[in-house]
């Protein structure tokens, strides 16, 4: 059963699951759907075109599926997708898509704390913290583990891998690798974060190995295509050593420090 004030102002054609807890001056327009066991605190806005999976809790001032912030944006319709056990703090921003059917995504057991904003059609995978007052901009992607510490800027069509940590206070323009922490101005490589690698159970063998990709990688003296070919016939073999050189790979931005 539900508990929704009666102070909340809740379209009747938004879909709300089982066992929600809806504070007073809650705004919830029409195409909306929310999962069961969630709790929204009051004054938040969600917005047409959010999907909201189970047991989240959105604090005070959070606006889910704002209107993206892009001069491209026609009034299509766009959508925000949230998966399951996130919290979002206070006055979090979630953009919805730019385009029509495009989506901004953000998976499952995520930490995003006060202030922090996601634009447009960016992608955030699976326990991620966003520290305060964090901002990404449009069309990144953030991958499962990584960790932003306060006031990170994410800018345009970037990458964050697996297990990354960014310190307090980085700008960066081009895509920062798994399992490393960077940060500064400009943004620079400060080693493997072995302490994220222990809590994910990566065997220290294969961290060494880690240690060993990124130091052909950051402290040689050739390209990225070459430094890639390295790693394939220097480093031993591994599902962490794979995500590595399919991420150097597929980069479009190319990598911080290159």
């Amino acid at each position: 059963m539900n508990e929704i004030s009666p102070k909340a102002e809740i379209s009747p054609k938004a879909r709300i699951g089982n066992n929600c807890k809806i504070f007073p001056f809650v705004y919830i327009e029409d195409d909306v759907e929310i999962g069961d066991n969630c709790i929204i605190f009051p004054f938040v806005s969600i917005c047409d075109g959010s999907r909201i999976g189970k047991n989240n809790k959105i604090h005070q001032g959070s606006v889910i599926a704002a209107l993206p912030q892009d001069f491209n944006f026609r009034g299509a319709k766009s959508y925000v997708e949230i998966g399951d056990n996130n919290v979002i703090r206070e006055n979090v921003v979630i953009n919805r898509g730019t385009n029509q059917g495009g989506v901004t995504k953000i998976g499952n057991g995520n930490f995003l704390m006060e202030g922090a904003h996601v634009s447009h059609d960016t992608v955030i995978g699976d326990y991620c913290v966003l520290g305060y007052g964090v901002k990404i901009a449009g069309d990144c992607e953030i991958h499962n583990g990584a960790i932003f510490s306060s006031s990170v800027i994410q800018n345009a069509n970037t990458r964050v891998g697996r297990l990354a940590m960014v310190q307090a206070g980085t700008s960066f323009s081009q895509d920062i690798p798994p399992f490393v922490v960077a940060g500064g101005k400009p943004v620079e490589y400060s080693g493997p974060n072995n302490t994220m690698m222990d809590n994910a159970g990566i065997d220290e063998k294969v961290q060494k190995h880690i240690a060993n990709a990124y130091r052909l990688l950051f402290h040689g003296k050739t390209s990225t295509f070459d430094v890639i070919n390295q790693i394939k016939e220097q480093v031993p073999d591994s599902p962490e050593i794979q995500t590595i050189i399919e991420f150097l790979e597929s980069s479009k931005r190319g990598i911080m420090c290159k």
